[in-house]
């Protein structure tokens, strides 16, 4: 077993080095997006700005849905986050019911009000829906049998 003394010069010298090392390192920062879009991102944050969402295209989808217990809701409409109240800025008038989980009442401009679920979309001009899987189908494994 080696003394407390053998080792208090091991120790000095990691602790003159290590803080030079790390200095060294430039910060990681925030990731996954350029310099430019994170000095945007900044002054938004900085100065609340909200950016202005118009819905755009022929299709409507709704591509999520969280729900608040005690707040509002966010949707994910084409695939830009908005909240219940901010139907002015984004031009669609959202309805979530928290007994229909899952899904949404979404009323763009002056259109039909249009149920969707997520994952949902809809030709806007046709009223034509589409569930996005390709054809194909979504297979969910059995949950497992009970042991007695």
């Amino acid at each position: 077993m080696s003394s407390p003394i053998r080792l208090l010069p091991v120790l000095l010298v990691l602790a003159v080095v290590a803080p030079a090392n790390a200095a060294d390192a430039a910060p990681l920062g925030r990731l996954f997006f350029t310099p430019e879009r994170r000095a945007a991102l900044e002054r938004q944050r900085a100065f609340n700005i909200q950016e202005a969402q118009t819905l755009q295209g022929s299709s409507m989808s709704l591509d999520g849905v969280v729900y608040r217990s005690g707040g509002t809701s966010t949707v994910w409409i084409n695939q830009k986050a908005q909240t219940e109240s901010e139907s002015s800025r984004t031009g669609v008038n959202v309805v979530v019911a928290p007994g229909k989980p899952g899904s949404a009442m979404l009323s763009p401009g002056e259109e039909e009000p249009t149920q969707l679920k997520v994952g949902e979309a809809i030709n806007r001009a046709t009223g034509e829906r589409n569930t996005r899987l390709g054809g194909g189908v979504v297979v969910t494994p059995a949950a497992p049998a009970a042991k007695r």
